[in-house]
């Protein structure tokens, strides 16, 4: 399944990069509750799904995490400068599933929906971010 939001932010790649780190990751999403354990591009990240392993890379527009521990393999981008809206930031997710229980659904919209709030306020002045579930989602067994 994918998932998608674009962020009314115009910005450079290099921005994205130099911004958007692992110990910011709260900063820009909500879903994310703590960072710790940092290594190079890797940390260990309690979120709204459990603790998972998530790993940072640069690539084309911006960056890439994945969180290579989970059991529905997810990653998200986030980029500029590339198509389906160049001139705007794209969040983009992607689950190893072409389909998932409607909770699971709901909060990887909720996820994307919590990355665009998030980078227009503090990439582009716009509003707070969409607040985090206040616990995490049931239905997920943390694999290591």
């Amino acid at each position: 399944m994918e998932f998608f939001a674009i962020a009314e932010v115009a910005t450079s790649p290099e921005a994205i990069r130099e911004r958007i780190t692992l110990p910011a990751l709260p900063d820009f999403c909500e879903s994310f509750a703590l960072i710790d354990a940092l290594e190079g591009e890797s940390c260990e990240a309690e979120t709204v799904w459990g603790r998972f392993r998530v790993d940072r890379q640069e690539i084309m527009g911006g960056l890439r995490f994945t969180m290579p521990g989970c059991p529905n393999c997810f990653a998200w981008t986030v980029t500029t400068g590339l198509p389906p809206c160049p001139d705007r930031i794209v969040i983009h997710g992607t689950i190893n599933r072409p389909g998932h229980e409607d909770w699971f659904v709901e909060s990887m919209e909720e996820f994307v929906a919590q990355w665009k709030a998030g980078l227009e306020a503090r990439l582009g002045g716009g509003a707070a971010p969409v607040p985090a579930s206040p616990r995490p989602l049931p239905g997920l067994t943390i694999i290591r």
